[in-house]
C-alpha cells in the first residue's frame, strides 16, 4: 500500500509539471499585451523595454519558464499590478480560502440532502416519492447554476429578507455569520451535485439491496435501519466518492459564476478579474491553484480505495 502511495504521488508531480507548462504556454499564446494594459495608452519604446527586461519577458520562453517555476516552488508568485497586492498574499491566503469554504459547505450539502433522499427513493422504489425524487434529480441537473442564484438572490434575500445577497464573512473569525452568509451560494453550488449524489445513491443502493448477502442480514433477523445503513449504504460509498472525486473538476467551474453572483472573492472571481485585465501571473496561479487541488483529491480518493474496500488491499 506504501508504495502504490509513492507511485501516486510521483504521478501527481507529473501531472502537476505537465498542467503548469501547458498553461503557462498558453497564457503567452493569448491575445493582449500585458505591459501595453501596464503602461497605459501612451508610452515610448524605452519604457516598454525596461518594464520588459524588468518582468523578465524579454527572455526566452524556456528561461521564462523555468524562473516562474522556481520562484512559484519557493513562494513567490509575483505582484498584481491591478489589486497592487503580493500574487501569493491575494491567492493563496486570501481567494483560496473563500473558494475553499464555499466548496466545503456545496459538498456537505450535496452529502446531506443527496444520500439520504437517495436512500429514501431507493427504499420507497416505484413509489411516488421515488418518483418525485427522480424530478428533482432531472430538474437540478438541468438547471442552471447561474440562474438559480440569480433566483435565490431574488426570493429569500429581496423578498423576504431572510439571507444576505452578497459579501463574504469568515467563518474562521464568526463561525455563525460565516454559515449565514454561505447558504444561499452554498446551495446554488451545491443543487447539482444533491441531484447526482440522488441518482447514483438511487441506482445502486437498488442494485446492492437485491444482493444475497442483503436477504441473508433481513433472514438473521436484523433491524431494518442497519441492513439499509450499515449493509447497504457501506457498500455503495465506493462508487460515490469516486463520482465526487471526477466531479471535483466540476465543482470548481462552477465556483466561477457563483462567486461572480454573489460576489464572493474566491479564485473564480480572482481569475475573472485576471483575465478581463492580462494579468497573466494571477491567472497562472490561479489555474496552478485549481490544479493542484483538483489533483491532490483525486489522489486522495484513490488512496482512500483500500480503506473503503478490503479486498483492493495488498495481502502481501
Amino acid at each position: 500500500m506504501l508504495r502504490q502511495a509513492f507511485g501516486k504521488i510521483g504521478q501527481t508531480l507529473v501531472v502537476l509539471f505537465i498542467v503548469s507548462f501547458a498553461s503557462f504556454g498558453l497564457l503567452k499564446l493569448a491575445p493582449g499585451d500585458p505591459i501595453q494594459i501596464m503602461l497605459g495608452s501612451e508610452y515610448s519604446p524605452q519604457a516598454y523595454a525596461a518594464l520588459s527586461a524588468e518582468l523578465g519577458l524579454d527572455q526566452p520562453f524556456w528561461t521564462q519558464y523555468a524562473d516562474w517555476a522556481l520562484n512559484f516552488v519557493r513562494g513567490d508568485w509575483g505582484t498584481s499590478y491591478v489589486a497592487r497586492t503580493d500574487i501569493f498574499t491575494y491567492g493563496f491566503l486570501e481567494a483560496l480560502p473563500v473558494t475553499l469554504t464555499l466548496a466545503s459547505f456545496s459538498l456537505a450539502f450535496a452529502i446531506l440532502i443527496g444520500v439520504p433522499l437517495g436512500v429514501l427513493s431507493a427504499v420507497r422504489k416505484d413509489t411516488i416519492f421515488d418518483a418525485g425524487a427522480a424530478v428533482f434529480a432531472l430538474t437540478g441537473t438541468a438547471f442552471p447554476s447561474f440562474l438559480l442564484g440569480i433566483l435565490l438572490i431574488w426570493f429569500f434575500g429581496v423578498k423576504l429578507g431572510l439571507f444576505p445577497v452578497m459579501g463574504y464573512v469568515s467563518p474562521w473569525q464568526d463561525f455563525w455569520g460565516g454559515i449565514y452568509h454561505m447558504i444561499l451560494p452554498a446551495l446554488t453550488l451545491s443543487t447539482y451535485f444533491i441531484a447526482m449524489i440522488t441518482r447514483l445513491t438511487r441506482a445502486t443502493l437498488v442494485e446492492v439491496l437485491a444482493q444475497p448477502y442483503i436477504a441473508a442480514a433481513r433472514a438473521r433477523g436484523e433491524p431494518g435501519w442497519r441492513v439499509i445503513w450499515v449493509h447497504g449504504v457501506r457498500n455503495i460509498a465506493l462508487p460515490l466518492v469516486t463520482i465526487l472525486g471526477l466531479q471535483l473538476g466540476t465543482l470548481l467551474q462552477g465556483t466561477v459564476l457563483t462567486e461572480t453572483v454573489f460576489n464572493l472573492p474566491g479564485i473564480g472571481q480572482m481569475l475573472t478579474s485576471a483575465v478581463l485585465g492580462r494579468e497573466y501571473g494571477v491567472v497562472q496561479a490561479g489555474v496552478m491553484m485549481t490544479a493542484t487541488l483538483f489533483i491532490v483529491v483525486n489522489l486522495l480518493v484513490d488512496l482512500s480505495y483500500p480503506i473503503l474496500d478490503p479486498r483492493l488491499r495488498d495481502r502481501k
